[in-house]
């Protein structure tokens, strides 16, 4: 239970290398990405025109307003402000609308003051001092409205006549109103785009899925091929896709070519010192005497040296093949049923993975491992062994492995012999049956599969094998 949270990261970990590894990801996200930023570039475009322009439009209808106005009052001969104007524009007769004007006197004995049917309370105006004219004695600003609402003013002193009476013109307009018709403007835009973003993702999407689907059906090919199902890619495929198709089936008649041909070479070696290793071992015998025994052993020692080599010659021809996939669990199960028939008195123990482990190669080669671990445990072993599969993701560069662990609680192997034992025909207890050849075998196997043999003291006081090997996904 305690390694559960590390199995979990690490499998998070493989799962999310995977995904940045993906072609489809990468082309999606970055189709993807793109497609965002340009949708935010035009949205922050096209809102950026809208406000300048609604902008633009407001400041010219309040200035045409002004102009209007001034044009519109005069002042009596007492002085008195006078005039009717009207600015064609009814939010200046709603009450509280945020759209007002005012002519208010200034100097020069201008008297009276005139403003607009919606503005019911009188809004006051900045001093020169804080809000200072330009040389056409005109200024705008903002202030707050009757009902808390933003107004714009546009303002303008005015000389009504030669007797210097001056008065101060003000329209008002709604910048609150403004704001949020250009919010909503951008509220709408926001839908729309949103809308056609997702629908053009959508597209995008569905049109890397198709292009890539023949990928797909070289990938779910290639499986064929490496579950033994299939001996080359079959299928139609696009023209850029194609030439790598063909290149790949030229590659496995050409494995396979090498393969058959190096398993007729060893068969015919076989055969070919099979009769005289066995005539060899027949005439030592009827000789007897100690030269009849030295030549049965000798010749013993010719068939077991041929065997090994052979067991070499037959892995170093199939450990490049694409098409061996073959289950840990029920190779280990039956061998354990084996040695338990041989040794019903051994405690033999075996713990295997939830998920089915592949062993990336052959299972006559994972019997030699497992089986020569195994019988050596179990030739060595007071009373118990355990055997146990794990994964054990990124232990061999660039590859998923899997660990098969071998534990006995015999006398164990000094560490100072730990390699000793490895090398051919060396075996610490002569008192044992053997041959000396199980542990190079198993030694030699798995570093023609690119895998890594660690021999040392078990938790139960006797040797510890561990091996890992190179997985298929």
């Amino acid at each position: 239970m305690t390694d559960t949270p590390l199995r979990q990261f690490k499998t998070s970990r493989s799962r999310g290398a995977a995904l940045l590894r993906s072609l489809t990801f990468r082309v999606i996200a970055f189709s993807t990405l793109w497609a965002v930023l340009a949708l935010i570039a035009i949205a922050t475009v096209i809102s950026t025109l809208y406000r300048d322009a609604s902008e633009r439009g407001f400041e010219s209808l309040l200035s045409a307003h002004l102009f209007n106005l001034i044009g519109s009052v005069g002042a009596t001969d007492a002085g008195d402000l006078t005039g009717n104007p009207d600015l064609g524009d009814l939010r200046f007769s709603q009450l509280d609308s945020g759209w007002y004007w005012s002519v208010e006197p200034v100097s020069g004995g201008a008297k009276g003051e005139l403003h607009s049917t919606s503005m019911t309370e009188p809004i006051a105006s900045p001093s020169p001092a804080e809000i200072p004219f330009n040389f056409s004695y005109q200024r705008n600003y903002r202030t707050e409205g009757i009902k808390g609402e933003e107004l714009e003013v546009f303002e303008n002193e005015y000389e009504l006549d030669t007797k210097g009476r001056v008065a101060r013109f003000r329209v008002m307009g709604n910048r609150t109103e403004l704001e949020n018709e250009i919010a909503g403007f951008e509220r709408r835009l926001a839908t729309y785009l949103s809308i056609f973003g997702i629908g053009m993702i959508a597209i995008n999407v569905i049109a890397i899925l198709l292009g890539l689907q023949p990928l797909g059906r070289v990938r779910r090919a290639l499986a064929l091929v490496r579950e033994g199902n299939a001996r080359r890619l079959d299928g139609r495929f696009p023209t850029e896709i194609e030439p790598l198709a063909n290149e790949t089936n030229a590659l496995i008649e050409n494995n396979t070519r090498i393969v058959e041909r190096s398993r007729t070479q060893v068969g015919n070696l076989a055969h070919s010192l099979k009769t005289p290793l066995a005539v060899l071992l027949n005439e030592g015998r009827a000789l007897g005497g100690d030269k009849g025994r030295l030549i049965v052993d000798q010749a013993s020692a010719m068939q077991t040296q041929v065997e090994y080599y052979l067991q070499r010659a037959r892995m170093a021809a199939q450990r490049d093949s694409v098409v061996y996939r073959t289950p840990v669990g029920p190779t280990l199960q039956r061998l354990v049923r084996v040695i338990e028939k041989i040794q019903p008195d051994l405690q033999l123990s075996l713990a295997l993975p939830a998920q089915e482990v592949l062993f990336a190669g052959e299972r006559e080669d994972l019997e030699e491992i497992a089986g020569n671990l195994l019988d050596n445990a179990a030739k060595w072993a007071k009373q118990n062994v355990i055997v146990s599969i794990a994964d054990d993701f990124g232990s061999l560069p660039d590859a998923n492995v899997f660990t098969l662990s071998i534990e006995d609680d015999g006398p164990g192997i000094p560490q100072d012999k730990a390699q000793e034992v490895l090398k051919r025909g060396i075996r610490l207890d002569e008192t044992k049956p053997g041959s000396g050849l199980g542990l190079a075998i198993v030694y030699d196997l798995v570093r023609e599969y690119g895998g890594d043999l660690a021999l040392g003291r078990s938790k139960l006081g006797g040797l510890s094998a561990v091996v890992k090997l190179r997985r298929a996904e």
